[in-house]
């Protein structure tokens, strides 16, 4: 995951006298120089903890370890010389991009006409006749619609402006490391600049490790500015005042050039504040990483939304796969609520057949043994000269 640098990671070393921070350490440096600096400092503070390690291991695993670092150096040597190839290969293939990229940019705002097809050519000779519309109407627009992270961003205040929107292009920067995006615009009424920009200022690349963003300040016209919205509030009732307004901070694309900022102090931000501020930063670079990797290269998929259909298709697989775990959890659920069931019945058998057992073991021979007391009883009674025995047993 993204990540911003901290300007200040090393202070009050052994004494006052000795005390500094990293933002005045890498000042005067290069961004290789300051970029080697952090590696340097961060295996620094790595090497204790590994020599722990290892003097904990047995010679032999020790011995097995160390085999296993002169692997992955190799693999290190190879990955290096890999993103060597790559970054050569992606640059040639930059320059090969660049025509398109023209040919693209000259149909859009109608500088070339694509020839017309047998199709149209019936059309016109059959009469029916079309409004002449220049090159392709609200083309970046549409397409920064349809992806899904900078949908997010435009605002229906934002839509008339952003049909002035002629091109988008970006390149990537030496010093400082990182890349920029460009955004060319038609005269509008909102504001004087013809183009935006935005850089990402990045200490390592291929982590990544961005240090901060730099956009362009927007010169609005007067009552144009989108970034902001006007708030009136009423007078009391019976007063002769005008209503209160005030300017008010408002959700814009255009806020896409007034990027977040890392305080220049370490002591400016709490823990709390830095994880927003992280936030923040994090969803700004994905911003700009979805405008330079996904809509400038296919901007026409994202202007006619088959590319937010390809995107769709990927995220609906995924709901499968969620969906699949999802009844496979509901079956074993409903084989558990089964079980249940089967151990609900089970004891209900169970506290049912409770009173007939007590009956059988307990109530049972109390009876017999009344019933035995009752005839002793009966033939013990000295004789009335009847010979019938009236017999009568009561159970009270």
């Amino acid at each position: 995951s993204l990540t911003f640098k901290r300007p200040e990671i090393l202070r009050n070393m052994s004494n006052d006298k000795d005390s500094f921070n990293l933002a005045d350490l890498t000042a005067g440096l290069k961004d290789e120089d300051r970029a080697g600096l952090m590696n340097a400092l961060k295996n620094e503070l790595m090497a204790g903890q590994r020599s722990d390690v290892l003097e904990s291991l047995t010679p032999q695993v020790r011995n097995r370890v160390e085999a296993l670092k002169e692997i992955q150096g190799k693999y290190d040597e190879l990955e290096a010389k890999f993103r060597e190839e790559r970054a050569v290969l992606e640059a040639k293939y930059e320059m090969l991009y660049q025509p398109l990229y023209t040919k693209r940019y000259e149909i859009v705002n109608g500088i070339t006409e694509v020839e017309t097809t047998p199709e149209d050519t019936k059309m016109e000779q059959e009469g029916e006749k079309t409004a002449e519309e220049k090159g392709v109407p609200s083309f970046w627009l549409t397409a920064l619609k349809n992806n899904d992270v900078t949908s997010e961003e435009v605002t229906e205040r934002d839509e008339e402006a952003l049909k002035y929107l002629k091109d988008i292009k970006w390149c990537k920067t030496e010093e400082p490391k990182g890349f920029k995006l460009e955004f060319f615009f038609d005269s509008n009424p909102y504001f004087k600049n013809a183009v935006l920009t935005k850089s990402y200022h990045m200490i390592d690349e291929d982590e990544p490790l961005l240090e901060k963003a730099i956009g362009t300040e927007i010169d609005w016209y007067p009552g144009k500015c989108l970034t902001q919205k006007i708030l009136k509030k009423k007078p009391k009732k019976g007063s002769n005042a005008k209503p209160i307004t005030k300017m008010e901070d408002c959700e814009s694309f255009f806020n896409f050039f007034n990027p977040p900022q890392v305080p220049e102090e370490d002591e400016d931000i709490d823990e709390d504040k830095a994880e927003e501020l992280q936030n923040l930063m994090e969803q700004d670079y994905d911003i700009g990483s979805a405008i330079r990797e996904k809509i400038i290269p296919h901007a026409v998929s994202w202007f006619t939304g088959e590319a937010m259909e390809g995107e769709e298709f990927d995220i609906d697989e995924e709901d499968e796969d969620e969906d699949d775990d999802i009844d496979e959890d509901e079956d074993e659920e409903d084989d558990e609520d089964e079980e249940d069931d089967e151990e609900d019945r089970k004891t209900r058998k169970k506290v049912r057949s409770v009173p007939i057992i007590v009956f059988i073991k307990l109530v049972l021979p109390y009876l017999c043994l009344l019933m035995v007391l009752k005839l002793v009883k009966l033939f013990m009674q000295p004789s009335s000269g009847h010979k019938v025995c009236n017999w009568h047993l009561s159970f009270s």
